[in-house]
């Protein structure tokens, strides 16, 4: 991945694009996923009842977070990305437990001195526009993986236009998600889809 301007969001997200794609893979994506999806929803319970509360009341008492609870919530969210980006047919690479993949996500350490303390409490509430906003975009971001789906199957490649349009709502949702859940920024997320 390049190198990051200093006003880049502490949250990143770049998916190679494939030049082919399988066409039987694509066609049985659903039923693949169904493994990955199981062990996703295992894995989102343990990290929201064991890694997140923890989060914001030690922000909140002690300005700290640990760094791993923030090494499991970024390799957490990877494996998410990967699963995601699998599912969205972004990409023909198994979603891996270890492996970065053609999936780059990173986010950044947080400074908890520079964070304030006490809107952890309210950043979900604050988010709530974008969650909005996003909404709106998944069920679009779904119409172009439905069409995407089709042109695969035909042409064997994911047309580049849907293509950075469903990688461009990942980002965002990846922001969102940056802002209001892994706590690593302040800095609310802008309204985009690009990098």
């Amino acid at each position: 991945m390049s190198a990051m301007s200093a006003n880049a969001y502490p949250a990143r997200l770049e998916v190679d694009y494939p030049e082919r794609l399988d066409r039987i893979t694509t066609l049985l994506r659903l039923i693949l996923l169904i493994p990955v999806v199981l062990l996703l929803s295992l894995m989102n319970y343990v990290g929201n009842n064991v890694v997140v509360i923890p989060t914001v009341v030690l922000i909140l008492i002690r300005r700290k977070y640990p760094r791993w609870w923030f090494d499991f919530n970024l390799e957490y969210t990877r494996f998410m990305g990967r699963v995601n980006a699998y599912g969205a047919l972004l990409t023909d690479q198994y979603p891996s437990l270890e492996d970065e993949q053609s999936v780059h996500i990173e986010v950044d350490y947080p400074d908890t001195a520079n964070l304030n303390r006490f809107l952890p409490l309210i950043k979900w509430l604050l988010a709530l526009p974008h969650y909005i906003v996003l909404a709106l975009l998944m069920v679009l971001s779904l119409l172009a993986e439905i069409i995407s789906w089709v042109a695969i199957l035909a042409t064997e490649k994911y047309p580049r236009p849907l293509f950075n349009f469903v990688l461009g709502v990942q980002r965002y949702s990846l922001r969102v998600n940056a802002y209001a859940f892994l706590l690593v920024t302040d800095r609310y997320p802008p309204f985009s889809l690009s990098a």
